[in-house]
C-alpha cells in the first residue's frame, strides 16, 4: 500500500544531557542530517526538519535537507510539529510521521509502517509502533514504556509500569502473549496535531509523564504497528553518542 505522507523531524538545540545534540557529528555529518537521510530512504514524499535554531537550519541546508525555523518557546515536540504543519499548509487529512531527531539508526521501513497503519485505520487520529518484550529486566524497567492493545490493534493504555501484569507470574514476563514495548515514533493526521496542543492535559499524562495519554484520555484512538524488529538505539547521552559513532566508523 503506497501511502502519501510527510516526515517531520523536530529538532531542539538545547539538551541537558547532551548540549547541541542535533549538531553532534556522526560519521562526518550532523546527527540531524543522519536522521533526515534515514527518513528520506522511506516512502515519504517529503522530509522536513522543524528546528528551533538557525544553526540547525543552516546545517541541514549545507547537506540538501529541507528545514524550517520554528519558535523557541514550544513546551514540547508536539507543539513544534503543530507549527510546522501550519507553516507547510498541510491539509487536515494529510498524514505526518514524527521521527525523533536523535534516532540516526531508525529503520525506513518502520517509518513506512507507521504511516500505513494510520492510513488503514480511518477511525484513528494517531499511530505508533511497538515490539515484543522478552526479558523480565526490560518488563520491569520504568524507562521502558509498555502498551496494551485492543482487538483491532488500537492502544488501550501506555504505562511505565509492567503491563499487562501477570497475576500468577510473580512479576515474570507473561507467557500467554508477550507484552509490548512502545517505540517512540508517531503518525498523525495533520488536523489532529494542530489541535493537540489545545487539548487539556490529562491527569494520568502528568502521572506517567507520557504525552500520548492525552489523546486516549480525550477519547481518540491510536493505531499501533507491532514490529518484529527492535529499533536502533537513540542518542540521549554522551555514552549513546559514542556507541552510535562507533557503528558509523565500522567498515
Amino acid at each position: 500500500m503506497n501511502v502519501p505522507f510527510t516526515v517531520l523531524i523536530p529538532a531542539r538545540l538545547a539538551s541537558t544531557r547532551l548540549p547541541d545534540k542535533p549538531l553532534a557529528a556522526i560519521g562526518g555529518m550532523p546527527m540531524i542530517v543522519r536522521v533526515a537521510q534515514r527518513a528520506s530512504a522511506s516512502g515519504a514524499m517529503r522530509v522536513v526538519v522543524a528546528a528551533d535554531d538557525a544553526r540547525i537550519v543552516d546545517a541541514c541546508a549545507a547537506h540538501g535537507i529541507e528545514a524550517l525555523l520554528t519558535r523557541t518557546d514550544h513546551p514540547s515536540g508536539s507543539d513544534r510539529l503543530a507549527e510546522a504543519c501550519t507553516q507547510l499548509a498541510l491539509p487536515d487529512d494529510a498524514i505526518v510521521v514524527n521521527v525523533q531527531g536523535d534516532e540516526p539508526l531508525i529503520a525506513p521501513a518502520l517509518i513506512d509502517a507507521v504511516a500505513t497503519v494510520l492510513a488503514m485505520q480511518r477511525d484513528a487520529v494517531m499511530s505508533t509502533a511497538a515490539h515484543a518484550i522478552e526479558t523480565a529486566e526490560e518488563f520491569g524497567n520504568p524507562n521502558v514504556v509498555k502498551v496494551v492493545l485492543d482487538a483491532r490493534g488500537h492502544a488501550m493504555y501506555f504505562s511505565r509500569a509492567p503491563i499487562p501484569w501477570w497475576r500468577d507470574g510473580a512479576g515474570a514476563v507473561p507467557t500467554a502473549q508477550a507484552p509490548l514495548r512502545h517505540i517512540g515514533i508517531y503518525g498523525y493526521r495533520a488536523g489532529f496535531i494542530r489541535a493537540f496542543p489545545h487539548l487539556a492535559p490529562a491527569p494520568v499524562e502528568a502521572t506517567e509523564a507520557l504525552e500520548q495519554l492525552r489523546a486516549l484520555w480525550h477519547g481518540h484512538r491510536i493505531a499501533v504497528h507491532v514490529s518484529a524488529d527492535n529499533p536502533g538505539p537513540g542518542v540521549d547521552t554522551p555514552e549513546d553518542l559514542a556507541r552510535v559513532r562507533a557503528l558509523f566508523s565500522t567498515p
